[in-house]
């Protein structure tokens, strides 16, 4: 068994705590700080540090971080200080809790989780997940390798921003329904579906913790949709893998099975013929 600790850093919350990166399990009850207000590097530092400390565990340690990441560098800073633009904060993180620290993107992290032992396992072709929550994070993935810093919720859609107008932060700030906010999210999502075609969306973050809110909602022409089955966990357990080296070689030792074995529920695409059979079904009620 390998333990190793995963952080994974939010718009709100700063999580960690160690998985065993054979199964995909946390081995430990996770540790939750809110994010410093403002989200400075030196803040988030220090809570970064505060967590390695709380486990006590040595060698290397995975972080995530809410941008675009290269080479240990931080290039983007969407929802956080834009000190972090250009940063290189995996020097920073090493620095501080002096332990070797593996730095990725927060949703390319989650993506590796649920690709290995969540909604995406065996799942052959291209599957997208995103995460909604303070923005819209994405992870793309053909035949399990993954495309690294997608970035897809700062598309531009109808004028603005897809994350302004689609997160789940969107949805609390103009007090939208379910079924308004799924509305959104499908027009978002039918975007996606023209520029990618995916086989499969992933849909994760804090609303995949509740899909019997949203997932009837959402209305695709083609492809199939899942909510996430490692939930809030995915960061945490993606961190990990990407400092056990799982990054690299995302295919190794893949589990099969996918969203069908999980027993996981899935959106089939609505088509006419569908939806005009629905319709007949209702009128004979």
């Amino acid at each position: 068994m390998s333990v190793i600790l995963g952080i994974d850093i939010g718009g709100s919350g700063i999580k960690g705590a160690p998985v065993d990166t054979a199964t995909g399990q946390l081995t430990e009850e996770r540790r939750r700080i809110p994010t410093p207000e403002g989200a400075h590097p030196d803040a988030v530092k220090a809570v970064v540090a505060e967590l390695v400390a709380h486990f006590g565990l040595d060698g290397s340690v995975g972080v995530t971080f809410p941008g675009v990441v290269q080479h240990g560098r931080t290039l983007s800073a969407a929802n956080v200080d834009k000190a972090w633009i250009d940063l290189d904060a995996d020097a920073l993180f090493s620095t501080a809790t002096g332990q070797d620290i593996h730095l990725i993107n927060d949703a390319d992290a989650a993506g590796l989780a649920e690709a290995r032992f969540g909604a995406g396992a065996g799942v052959a072709g291209t599957v997208l997940m995103l995460t909604f929550g303070t923005g819209i994070g994405s992870a793309l993935f053909h035949n399990g390798v993954l495309v690294p810093n997608t970035e897809l919720g700062h598309l531009w859609l109808r004028d603005k921003e897809a994350e302004g107008w689609a997160s789940d932060r969107a949805r609390e700030r103009d007090d939208l329904n379910w079924k308004q906010w799924s509305k959104r999210v499908s027009t978002y999502l039918q975007h996606l579906e023209a520029l990618f075609s995916p086989d499969l969306f992933i849909i994760g973050g804090g609303v995949s913790k509740k899909p019997d809110k949203w997932q009837d909602h959402i209305k695709l022409t083609r492809s199939e949709l899942v909510p996430a089955r490692l939930q809030n966990e995915a960061g945490i357990v993606g961190a990990a893998m990407m400092a056990a080296g799982y990054a690299l070689s995302p295919n190794a030792a893949a589990p099969t099975g996918g969203p069908a074995a999980s027993g996981a529920a899935r959106v089939a695409p609505k088509t006419p013929a569908k939806k005009a059979a629905k319709k007949g079904s209702a009128r004979k009620a």
